[in-house]
């Protein structure tokens, strides 16, 4: 698939199912959409995969901060909804000269490449945070180190056919779009010498 054609036909797909690319296509993809501009290099980040029954394990930890009923079985349902979920978590690297906001920026761009890659495949993905990025819960069932992220899930598999595709346009960007050019060079001050000329008889 060419890129054009990518960008123009990729969705978030809500509801996923089997197949999901195995760890070793996952590991292929994600070397081409570590590609992705990334100042110095750095890699930032790592990625946790979760499948089968952890996906319920995974639940539970999301579960953990509802305050109902209702809400501990809508949270414990949602690592069900794909059979992949790629956790990303971002790990800071000391470096004076790229900050935290650029390698998060980074971190970004890998996933977008890697969600177009994905698309590529044939599969599926969409992309999801929501509170339990912020659970200790479920930092500590993913073994999060202090200084590490969570930055949301990739939730991956195979479009479900029975869904209907809506077709999809380009935005209206041009408001968001401006030109800018430079102000004119002030004229230089003339030579207090060449004043004082032109004013002699």
């Amino acid at each position: 698939m060419e890129l054009e054609a990518a960008i123009r036909t990729r969705r978030s797909a809500h509801r996923l199912i089997e197949p999901a690319p195995s760890d070793e296509e996952f590991i292929d993809l994600l070397g081409w959409a570590a590609t992705a501009p990334d100042h110095g290099h750095l890699r930032p980040w790592r990625w946790i995969l979760v499948r089968g029954d952890s996906r319920a394990a995974l639940g539970e930890a999301f579960a953990s901060g509802a305050t109902d009923t209702e809400a501990v079985r809508r949270e414990g349902r949602k690592p069900l909804r794909a059979p992949l979920l790629a956790t990303l978590v971002l790990v800071p690297q000391r470096n004076h000269r790229v900050p935290d906001w650029e390698q998060l920026a980074a971190s970004s761009a890998m996933v977008n490449s890697l969600m177009l890659l994905l698309h590529g495949r044939g599969f599926g993905s969409m992309w999801r945070t929501g509170s339990a990025v912020d659970s200790a819960d479920t930092r500590s069932l993913l073994g999060l180190a202090p200084h590490e992220r969570l930055i949301g899930w990739l939730y991956i598999g195979s479009p479900d056919p029975t869904r209907r595709t809506v077709p999809r346009s380009p935005v209206p960007v041009d408001h968001r779009v401006s030109l800018f050019t430079a102000p004119p060079d002030p004229a230089p001050p003339e030579h207090p010498r060449a004043e004082m000329i032109r004013s002699c008889p």
